[in-house]
Formats: C-alpha cells, sequence, structure tokens
C-alpha cells in the first residue's frame, strides 16, 4: 500500500503533505538490520545482559537435573523402599526449585532496567532529533503522527528489549542443555520428539509474510487515528463552535474501526504459532509414551520407567522454549514495524544544520543585507525571487504586502528557520551559513503570531526567553509590554497556572506575554510577525510606548497589515510576488502614490466606513 498525498498551500505555495486518513508508505522487504540498529542501544547494558544470561543459563541448568533426580527415585529409592534417601532428594529438588526462584526475581528486576534504560534512550534521541528537524518537516505531516512514533511505537518494544532478547538467548542456551540431557537418556525417543519441528518451521515460513505486512498496515492505521485524535483535542472549541461533533464522530469511528479491523487481521496470525505448538508437543509426548509403554511391554532393556517419566518431562521442557521462542518470533516481526517507523524519524536528514567548520556567531551589531536571494518550498516554486535589500542596525524596517507574498518568509530566513536555495544573507558582513545556527538564533527574538504557551505558570511562560532572569526583571518586562495589570488581576498573579496553549488567555494576552518573553531575551535583533494582530486598538496604543524602548537602539523587521502600526518605521518593504516592489519610509510611499498607497487608503477607507455601518444597524 502506497502513501497517499495531497497537495496544500503554504505562503501561496504547493507542498505534499500526509493527511491524517493517509495511510504512510510500507516496507516491502523483510530488514533485519533495524534489529541490528537496536542492538546499538542494547550495547551499554552488555554487563548487565551477560549477568542475567549467566543466571538464566544456571537456572536452566538447575531446572534440569529436577527429572533425573525424579528418575532416580523411580528406578532405584522406590524399589529399595529407602524413605531416607527418597527425603533427601526431596529436600535437594525444594532448594533447586527455591534457587531457580530467587534467580527468577533477580532477572526481572534486571530486564526490567535494562528495557526501560533502552527505551529511555531510544526516546531521548529521537526526541532530540525531532527537536533539530526544520520547519519543513513539520509542515508535511500532522502532529499526530509524529507523536505516535515517540511515545506508542516506543513503548510497544518495551517488552522486546525487557524480556525477549535476554529470553531468547537464555532459551536458545537451555535447548542445547536439554538436547543434550534428552539424548543421553534416550537417542532414539529424542529423535522423535524433533520431528515435528520441520511442521513448525513451514508454519513460521507461511506466517511470516502476512504477519509482518500485517503490523505495518496495523501501525499505520494506529498513526492515523492518533493523528486525529490530536487534531481534534487541538481544535475542540471550532469543533463545538460549528457543531461537529456527531461528523467528527462518524470519522474517529471510521478510523478507529479501520484500526480495529487491520489488527483483528493480523492477529489472527500472531496467535498460530503457540497453539501448533503446543499441539505439536502434546502428540509427541503422546507418541513417546506408546512408543515407551510398548518397549517396557517385550522388556526392552533401553527404556525404563524412570526414564520414561524423566523423559517425558524433557518434552515439555524442549517445547516450552520452543514456543517461547515463537512468540519472540511474533513479538519481533511486530518490533520491526515500529522500528521501521522510529528509525525513519532519526534518519530525517536534518536540512537546516551548522555546516562544517562552521563558527561562533560574533555579537550582532544589526546590519542586515540579502543579496540575490531565492528561495522556494520543497515543490521548487519560488517564493521570493532575487531579494535585494540592506538594513541598517539601529532601524526598524516593516513589510507589508498582500497574503501569500513572501514576508513571513523573509524574516524566517533571517532566523534561518528555512535554507535559501541561492544567494547570501548577511549580517554584520557575515553569511549566516558559516555560523553556527544556536550562537545565531541567541541573539535574536522572534515573536510570531500564532502566540505559543506553554503549560505552566505565567511567570515561567516569561521566563521562557531568558531562564536565568530573576522574577524583578520577568516583572519589569511585564509592565513594558503592559502585560503587568491583567496579570495581576488574575487569581495568583504571575504564578497563575495557564493550560496548554494559554486556553484560559484571550489571544490578546497570549501576545502581551509572548512580548515580554521576546523583551526578555534582550535580543540584538527583533522579529515581530505580526505580534499586534490579536490586541485591541486601546491596549495596542498603550503597548506603543513599550515597543518604542523596545525597537529603540536595536534593528527590528516588523510584518503587519495593519499599516497603521508601522507608519513610524525608518524604512517599509512593500513585498509582492517574491519581489521588493515598493522601499521608503511611510511618506516617500505615500507620496509615490504606489501599491503601498494604494493598500494603505483601502484600510483607511475601510476604517472610516465602519463607524457609519455600525451607526446604520
Amino acid at each position: 500500500m502506497n502513501s497517499v498525498r495531497i497537495e496544500w498551500r503554504k505562503g501561496g505555495i504547493r507542498m505534499a503533505r500526509n493527511k491524517f486518513d493517509q495511510d504512510e508508505s510500507l516496507e516491502v522487504k523483510f530488514d533485519l538490520n533495524q534489529v541490528k540498529r537496536l542492538l546499538k542501544y542494547v550495547r551499554p547494558y552488555r554487563q548487565k545482559m551477560i549477568l542475567t544470561i549467566a543466571l538464566m543459563l544456571l537456572s536452566s541448568a538447575l531446572g534440569m537435573l529436577i527429572p533425573l533426580f525424579l528418575k532416580q527415585v523411580m528406578d532405584v529409592y522406590i524399589p529399595e523402599k529407602n524413605m531416607k534417601a527418597i527425603i533427601g532428594m526431596a529436600v535437594l529438588t525444594f532448594l533447586v526449585i527455591l534457587t531457580v526462584s530467587i534467580i527468577l526475581r533477580i532477572k526481572i528486576t534486571l530486564t526490567s532496567r535494562i528495557g526501560q534504560g533502552v527505551i529511555h534512550s531510544l526516546r531521548r534521541e529521537l526526541f532530540d532529533h525531532l527537536q533539530e528537524l526544520p520547519f519543513s518537516y513539520y509542515d508535511s505531516r500532522p502532529h499526530g503522527k509524529i507523536q505516535v512514533r515517540l511515545v506508542n511505537y516506543v513503548n510497544n518494544l518495551s517488552d522486546l528489549l525487557s524480556n525477549g532478547i535476554v529470553n531468547t538467548i537464555t532459551d536458545l542456551c537451555s535447548l542445547v542443555f536439554i538436547l543434550f540431557f534428552m539424548l543421553a537418556l534416550n537417542v532414539q525417543l529424542t529423535l522423535l520428539c524433533m520431528c515435528g519441528i520441520p511442521i513448525l518451521a513451514v508454519l513460521i515460513a507461511f506466517v511470516k509474510k502476512h504477519q509482518r505486512r500485517g503490523w505495518q498496515i496495523s501501525s499505520n492505521k494506529q498513526s492515523n487515528l492518533n493523528a486525529y485524535i490530536a487534531e481534534s483535542i487541538n481544535g475542540i472549541r471550532v469543533t463545538q463552535a460549528f457543531v461537529r461533533e456527531e461528523r467528527n464522530t462518524e470519522i474517529f469511528n471510521r478510523l478507529s474501526g479501520e484500526y480495529r479491523k487491520a489488527w483483528m487481521s493480523v492477529i489472527k496470525y500472531n496467535f498460530m504459532l503457540s497453539p501448533v505448538v503446543d499441539i505439536i508437543s502434546v502428540i509427541t509426548m503422546a507418541l513417546i509414551y506408546y512408543i515407551g509403554v510398548e518397549w517396557l511391554k517385550v522388556g526392552n532393556d533401553v527404556v525404563t520407567v524412570g526414564t520414561l517419566v524423566a523423559f517425558s518431562s524433557y518434552i515439555g521442557r524442549f517445547w516450552q522454549p520452543i514456543n517461547t521462542l515463537a512468540s519472540f518470533y511474533n513479538s519481533l516481526l511486530t518490533a520491526i514495524s515500529y522500528l521501521e517507523r522510529i528509525f525513519e524519524t532519526i534518519d530525517e536528514p536534518i536540512s537546516v544544520k551548522d555546516l562544517p567548520g562552521a563558527t561562533e556567531m560574533p555579537p550582532i551589531k544589526g546590519d542586515v543585507e540579502f543579496k540575490d536571494v531565492d528561495f522556494s518550498y520543497d515543490d521548487g516554486v519560488k517564493i521570493l525571487n532575487h531579494v535585494n535589500f540592506k538594513a541598517k542596525a539601529g532601524d526598524t524596517y516593516a513589510i507589508v504586502g498582500p497574503t501569500g507574498a513572501g514576508k513571513s518568509t523573509i524574516v524566517n530566513l533571517i532566523s534561518r528557520f528555512y535554507n535559501i536555495d541561492s544567494g547570501q544573507l548577511l549580517i554584520d558582513g557575515i553569511d549566516i551559513n558559516s555560523v553556527t545556527i544556536k550562537s545565531l538564533r541567541k541573539q535574536m527574538g522572534v515573536m510570531m503570531q500564532d502566540s505559543f504557551i506553554f503549560s505552566g505558570t505565567i511567570m515561567d511562560n516569561i521566563r521562557y526567553g531568558n531562564m536565568e532572569a530573576t522574577d524583578e526583571e520577568v516583572i519589569r518586562a511585564a509592565k513594558t509590554v503592559c502585560a503587568h495589570d491583567f496579570i495581576m488581576e488574575m487569581d495568583h498573579g504571575y504564578q497563575t497556572e495557564v493550560n496548554e496553549r494559554g486556553s484560559r488567555l484571550s489571544a490578546g494576552q497570549r501576545q502581551l506575554i509572548s512580548f515580554a518573553r521576546a523583551l526578555l531575551a534582550d535580543p540584538k535583533i527583533l522579529i515581530l510577525d505580526e505580534a499586534t494582530s490579536s490586541i485591541d486598538t486601546e491596549t495596542e496604543i498603550l503597548l506603543q510606548e513599550g515597543l518604542a524602548r523596545l525597537l529603540k537602539g536595536r534593528p527590528s523587521f516588523i510584518i503587519a497589515h495593519r499599516l497603521s502600526t508601522i507608519k513610524n518605521a525608518d524604512c517599509i518593504l512593500y513585498i509582492d510576488r517574491g519581489n521588493i516592489v515598493e522601499k521608503g519610509n511611510h511618506d516617500e510611499l505615500m507620496a509615490k502614490k504606489g501599491e503601498y498607497y494604494k493598500l494603505y487608503m483601502s484600510q483607511y477607507s475601510f476604517l472610516e466606513k465602519t463607524p457609519e455601518m455600525v451607526g446604520q444597524n
């Protein structure tokens, strides 16, 4: 099943995107290398694993003695009526069982620590990698499908890592022990017991193909369901506002049904091996009892009652590890379908990264220059076309233009959230591609239109821009951007807990907190992308004083649809279709009566008509 991709628009261009109800592509070949890669995470725990395996081998060896004790009792001590020896064997058997139980307890503890340690390492590497991936990765897929890999898929590996590897090695060694003792007792009966193995091998070969593909499909359906759940939770306000509950429930039921159907389809193969192993075990045991009894009837000296009883005990022990290995094989096939997705994410290239030999960005003064910059997203359609301009340190530059013209793209490139296709982007004469990304972004303050508020207190959210800031510095920043008053009106002031995404706050309040966060970071370059779009006019007027202090002495780039907010900018760039059409201050552009003039007058005319319309209503 190939993944289906749809086209979506970002900034006026088309990009390929995977949707919540579209399956991702499946790996065609069975790749055992995925398991080999997993062993890399196990390697730091090899000493504990060796100790665990050694203990389990000791436990297995001790367990092999019990049937021999039973043979000795039945063939020697019972005929001799030697009660003292029988009691001695009973005590010895009890000690063996007690020792095995203690070893099992230690094994469970060690394997749990190993498994959870590996899970932690794998999840940490996956999360660290996700932190480094560029915006384009998150733009191209539902966030729920990313989340399911980090949480669900990694969790599903827990049993495999906690018990599977150790048990597999132990069971393989146990099989060797068991075969040794069985051959020592009776070669003919041992060969008879092993006749069921070819049947099992044929069954495994049959199940393998269907089972693996089934788990791949199941993981896809789980991913789709998780993506839709995440999307529905994030959009619950819109859902209820437009009374979409029933329709959304229908979609959920369809996706959930598809996941259930895929899971039920594969689980029948998953549970096929274990019953077959049990059936083969019972048949071989019955056959051995029948042949053994017949041998006893004809007086065959090779078999005694004790030998037959001991051998029947070994038969159960022989097929038990085989059953465990069959279960491990099922877990392995399931795990590989998850590992494919996990390692696919880890292998996702970090397109925006430090180049070899990148140096630290020195303290920024603020001269920014675009030299013949071209940029496009994934599909190659240009969003910026040979952009050239210079921004002087300390000046405020406003970027205006129609939707999709490339305004946000320009400021995203300054922060190097994307790589330019060609040309140069210089800060203080230094190509930003030649410096480390962290040293560049640490000196920038970015205020987005979508002001994200994290779970925690208001104090924590403002301090996010500078973790070393004192409470007094946080409060000072809030006062500067006119956020202090509404914060103090809340139940616990700066210690008020806000929900994820700041659902308890209005859009304007979230933006003011984001302003305070940006101010506290004390950036060398400030970028405001529609930063005042959700703030009411009265608050905006008050905010202007704070903004003036915030912008003073530092270069800044402001994107604003409300042109009244950028009249005092040192330079205004009018962008259209990826080109700078006009450049100058407000008075100069108004005098030209070009595109900026038309845009400004259209807004002014609209604002003049609005009170009249309100009065008529």
